[in-house]
């Protein structure tokens, strides 16, 4: 089963005005895994970005300047999609937009919902939890994925964060792999485990104790230790200490 999850950001945020897509990013999912194939690019949207998106994803209209048309890149990216069930977080307004955007060139482009199957993980998310906030964000929160470097939207980034989600959403754990002596609970669907693309996450910071936090602890210890009579199951020989 291959699925391609897929974000894409916009010069404003109405298709009907005009307003054009300036980045798409997409990953592939393979039988519910991150297979590292994935599909990122800036567009030319041949018209301003508004204040109020670049506020939003922080893309300029001097960084795009050079980048190429939609017209330019149209064909590699029906390929990459066509057949693929695209999993977008409020698919309507991404399929929208790039349905218009297909609709302007003569390359004969079918609308994608005729050539993909769409999953939408905003209804998925309203339909499990109504009444609740089901932005990104939120989702990231209630199904503990991390989003630590989404300052700003970005689509790739995007895309690979909603991958997370999905798979939390629909049963698979990300984060979290379970040993083979721990045992699953009946219902619950195997641990899965995420190949992240290269350079999309910050490496954790180490912070070690100082000599003299080591020092307060070791002194704790043996107080622990001194209260119970030196029988303390860290020390692992039951004796004094």
């Amino acid at each position: 089963m291959r699925q391609i999850v897929l974000d894409t950001e916009t010069t404003g945020l109405e298709v009907s005005q005009g307003h054009r897509i300036i980045e798409i990013g997409c990953v592939e999912l393979v039988n519910r895994k991150l297979t590292g194939n994935h599909y990122h690019q800036y567009i030319n949207p041949e018209r301003e970005v508004d204040q109020g998106a670049i506020e939003v994803h922080g893309i300029t209209n001097e960084f795009l300047a050079d980048k190429p048309l939609f017209a330019v890149i149209a064909r590699e990216f029906f390929d990459f999609v066509r057949g693929a069930d695209l999993v977008i977080h409020n698919a309507s307004f991404d399929i929208g937009f790039l349905d218009a955007e297909l609709k302007r060139l003569d390359g004969g482009f079918a609308p994608l919902a005729e050539v993909c199957g769409v999953t939408d993980t905003l209804a998925m998310a309203r339909s499990r939890h109504p009444g609740q906030r089901n932005t990104l964000d939120a989702l990231c929160t209630r199904y503990d994925v991390d989003n630590s470097q989404r300052d700003l939207h970005g689509a790739l980034l995007d895309a690979e964060i909603l991958a997370d989600v999905y798979l939390a959403m629909t049963g698979g754990q990300t984060a979290l792999q379970l040993s083979e002596s721990s045992g699953e609970s009946e219902g619950r669907a195997p641990a899965e485990s995420i190949v992240r693309l290269p350079g999309t996450r910050k490496a954790l910071p180490v912070i070690k104790a100082s000599p003299e936090e080591l020092a307060a602890h070791e002194a704790q210890l043996q107080a622990i230790a001194a209260s119970s009579g030196g029988k303390v199951l860290w020390r692992g020989d039951n004796e004094p200490a």
